[in-house]
């Protein structure tokens, strides 16, 4: 009898301790997801919607290959298995789709749109790395990170490419404020590195749910920085937030341990069949996208999902330019400025321009100002457009100025500087101005013809630099010259 007592009494002090511990019990739970939250200013509806939009612009400026390719069907199969990983009730429309680039990259645009360069595939060790990848852009999709930093900017904090830019009219207005670049034949995401930090944490989460081991997606990482020059791509707008191994190291110390995923039978086949189709460098793929190349292709392929917006439109809603992106028998008297302004007002600042050109964009966003001739498909040949972007660290304003033009050249494969930079003054404030060369949109007998891009930049009163970039022919620029400098003198900050 004593002994049952003993007993009875050693099974109450542990339970007592169990309950009076549930932070030890707590500790071998599965992780969870945090709660996203939400962006303001912008719905889920909006989010699916702007990145459908981005999506329509990648297969313009980009080849994909169609969902049919093996490799493809591997990463979206790949993909089903992350998916589940997340609550059904939080999750996105996620797809995932593969561009034969042979530089290590991917993105993520708002609502579920994922892109993975045939490059990162060839340079994964294992199925594991492959999906730290995915996991992240994921991630990036999950917490809302574009749609955040919208919510945060009052002007557009993405560079939009020169080169092939973006046009901000309805279509795409809502990529502007989302910081995504399309241009040239590029995609740029601009990610802070916080968000890369909870990228990593968060997708973290997702590979452990799914039977992958974490750490595989902070190595890869690390691999690609190690490198040095064979990852910059990806690097550029995934900023390293720091030592990601250990990082990921201490998020996961106190989950249970699991049997992990390593590397499939898929994975290797896949890998084999990606090394037998043609990849395109950076350049190659911005004179395709100048030439009109991926979009004919795409649609040619069957690559283009059917869900997809079909043409740009202009801030009336009407489509806009050719089919391709290229201009065409474009005559001086077609984008001729006329000789009465007109004025455009913004939350930023305020711009005269010819009263026979037109806007695109609205009062928190970038803003193009061009004649209907000389725009076609989210590119512009003709024009200028007003910007903001953020300095770093409080730089002084030649080192902002050379960050701009950085940032550019990112964006637009190929733009070269033509001589340094020089002061100038626009009303009383002191600013800074420089001349880029590059390719036109606008072709001759089948060549692109090349272009002038005259760029200004000017200290905003609250920190940041306001820019303007002056569009046009090499050949035709000093017959725009005098208008162009009429709109600069008009152009006020607030």
């Amino acid at each position: 009898m004593k002994r049952r007592t003993f007993q009875a009494k050693v099974l109450a002090v542990i339970l007592a301790v169990l309950i009076a511990e549930p932070t030890w019990l707590g500790a071998q739970q599965q992780p969870q997801l945090p709660d996203p939250g939400s962006a303001s200013g912008m719905t889920k509806q909006e989010q699916e919607q702007a990145g459908l939009q981005a999506m329509a612009e990648v297969y313009k400026q980009m080849p994909v290959l169609p969902d049919s390719s093996p490799v493809t069907q591997y990463v979206q199969q790949l993909g089903r298995r992350l998916v589940p990983a997340i609550p059904q009730d939080q999750s996105w429309p996620y797809q995932f789709h593969v561009i034969p680039q042979k530089d290590i990259n991917a993105f993520a645009l708002p609502g579920g749109p994922i892109f993975i360069n045939l490059g990162t595939i060839q340079a994964a060790d294992s199925e594991a790395e492959l999906a730290g990848v995915m996991s992240h852009e994921m991630s990036h999709i999950y917490m809302q990170h574009s749609a955040k930093s919208a919510g945060k900017a009052s002007l557009a904090q993405g560079l939009l490419g020169i080169l092939g830019a973006v046009l901000p009219g309805n279509t795409v207005g809502n990529i502007a404020r989302l910081g995504i670049q399309i241009g040239a034949g590029t995609v740029f995401m601009k990610y802070s590195r916080a968000d890369e930090a909870q990228a990593d944490a968060v997708g973290a989460i997702i590979m452990y749910r799914a039977g992958f081991n974490p750490k595989a997606m902070a190595e890869f990482f690390q691999k690609l920085e190690q490198q040095g020059g064979s990852g910059p791509q990806f690097l550029s707008d995934h900023p390293s937030p720091g030592n990601r191994v250990a990082s990921v190291e201490k998020e996961i110390q106190g989950w249970p341990p699991r049997g992990y995923f390593d590397t499939s039978q898929a994975f290797v086949s896949a890998k084999q069949q990606s090394n037998g189709i043609r990849t395109y460098t950076a350049q190659e793929i911005a004179d395709g996208a100048k030439q009109g190349l991926w979009a004919q292709q795409n649609a040619q392929g069957g690559a283009i999902p059917s869900n997809l917006p079909s043409a740009s439109t202009n801030n009336n809603g009407a489509p806009v330019g050719s089919q391709n992106g290229n201009i065409t028998n474009v005559s001086y008297r077609q984008i001729k400025p006329s000789s009465n302004f007109t004025q455009f007002t913004h939350n930023a600042f305020n711009i005269s321009y010819p009263s026979n050109w037109q806007t695109a964009g609205d009062q928190n966003s970038t803003v193009t100002i061009a004649p209907q001739a000389g725009v076609s498909q989210g590119t512009i040949a003709y024009g200028a457009i007003v910007g903001g972007a953020q300095e770093q660290n409080n730089s002084s304003l030649d080192q902002a100025m050379q960050d701009l033009i950085q940032n550019l050249q990112q964006s637009n494969a190929g733009m070269q500087v033509s001589g340094n930079p020089q002061s100038i003054q626009v009303n009383g404030v002191q600013g800074r101005s420089v001349n880029l060369i590059g390719n036109s949109p606008v072709q001759q007998n089948g060549r692109a013809l090349a272009e002038r891009d005259w760029l200004v930049a000017l200290p905003r009163p609250q920190g940041g630099l306001l820019y303007v970039v002056f569009i046009a022919p090499q050949n035709q620029f000093s017959q725009l010259s005098r208008t162009y400098q009429k709109m600069l003198n008009s152009l006020r900050m607030k």
